[in-house]
């Protein structure tokens, strides 16, 4: 397989892997397509050790980071100056009535909402919920992952700002930005980014409200020439087949990676991903204040009741939610754990290794091909 994508990246398949977990990032990167490591949960520190340790396990093949950084946050919008504790302050714009329900969800479910927790009441480090959901704490990322030999920076939700942008081309970085619309598309590339990660409804995390089949051509052809990797509800061959159709250089996945034998989930959450079809998942603002698609659960079902004070903005929302899981500590009630998943959670249904999951989509992907091919000259 070989295309302006491969060539770029001197990759054997443009098959593109998001994953928070470095053993599946590097299994991907090694197993011929490009792993990318989801910074979001780190702090600085924990993301230099995970790039390090990326580096010494796969032999100079490229691999990528994606940060997040919101174009609209909360701390943007009322213009916070002072981000020297930026999780204390961001703590203090959440309403005690919403406190009150997380506390109220979780007794509802059991969890000793009482028992004391000195980090988690002060808001300190990964506590407080903040994570990179801000422009003050995903810039750091940033710096750390350029200070690494990474193939691609990738960015969720927005450009990454543009001195990013323009210090990665400096060091031979390409840059990518993950879109829900058209407008986004053609904004980003007058940014600079380099690839347009055109991401469907279908898809789990953050998605906009056009469908993969829609959106694809759509900015295929408003942005030509430059490459587009089609997401959403990709996670076989036939559906990279699809996608390469549609006119994408590639395919960017996420989802399918979340039960692979080297993922970190917990065997809850494997569980639960296992057993789910695609009407399992819904979109909701339940886990981070903006809309992304996740396991329905009674969390999510929470935040719908009539009783609910309501959502809040990003990253307010992701704050009570890591409060609540917090709260909830290593054994959490089952109904209450989620896990951000596309729809294609309804084909993720037994545990293969991430090199087999690489050799049935390619495999798969050439079957198709020759197929149709095969049809066309009959």
């Amino acid at each position: 397989m070989k295309n302006p994508l491969t060539e770029m990246f001197g990759i054997e398949y443009p098959i593109f892997a998001f994953s928070h977990c470095r053993d599946v990032v590097a299994a991907v990167t090694n197993a011929g397509g490009m792993g990318v490591l989801g910074a979001l949960a780190f702090s600085p520190e924990q993301l230099e050790q995970e790039l390090t340790w990326i580096d010494e396990h796969v032999g100079g093949r490229p691999y990528g980071v994606d940060v997040v950084m919101p174009v609209k946050t909360v701390d943007r919008d009322q213009g916070i100056d002072d981000v020297s504790d930026i999780g204390a302050t961001l703590r203090e714009l959440i309403p005690q009535e919403h406190w009150d329900y997380v506390d109220k969800i979780l007794a509802d479910h059991g969890v000793d909402v009482a028992a004391a927790d000195a980090e988690l009441e002060s808001g300190a480090g990964l506590g407080a919920g903040v994570l990179g959901w801000t422009a003050a704490t995903g810039a750091p990322q940033i710096q750390i992952a350029l200070q690494h030999p990474i193939a691609l920076l990738a960015s969720a939700l927005g450009p990454p700002p543009k001195e990013a942008i323009d210090q990665a081309h400096e060091q031979g970085v390409k840059v990518a930005a993950l879109i829900g619309r058209v407008e986004q598309a053609v904004r980003d590339v007058q940014q600079g980014v380099d690839i347009i990660i055109a991401q469907g409804y279908e898809a789990g995390g953050h998605t906009g409200d056009v469908a993969t089949m829609v959106l694809v051509p759509d900015v295929v052809d408003a942005i030509a020439p430059v490459p587009v990797l089609a997401a959403g509800g990709i996670g076989s061959g036939r559906q990279m087949a699809a996608g390469m159709a549609l006119g994408a250089a590639g395919v960017w996945t996420g989802s399918i990676w979340l039960t692979v034998a080297e993922s970190d989930a917990s065997a809850v959450v494997t569980d639960k991903l296992l057993d789910a079809t695609s009407g399992d998942t819904v979109r909701s603002r339940a886990f981070t204040g903006k809309p992304a698609r996740q396991l329905r659960t009674a969390w999510t079902e929470a935040w719908e009741a009539p009783e609910s004070p309501g959502t809040l903005p990003m990253p307010l929302q992701f704050i009570l939610n890591s409060y609540a899981t917090r709260k909830m500590g290593g054994n959490p009630p089952r109904e209450l754990v989620g896990m951000p998943v596309g729809q294609i959670v309804s084909r993720m249904n037994q545990v293969r290794s991430t090199k087999q999951v690489i050799v049935d989509m390619v495999s798969e992907y050439v079957d198709v091909t020759q197929r149709l091919t095969a049809d066309i000259e009959g």
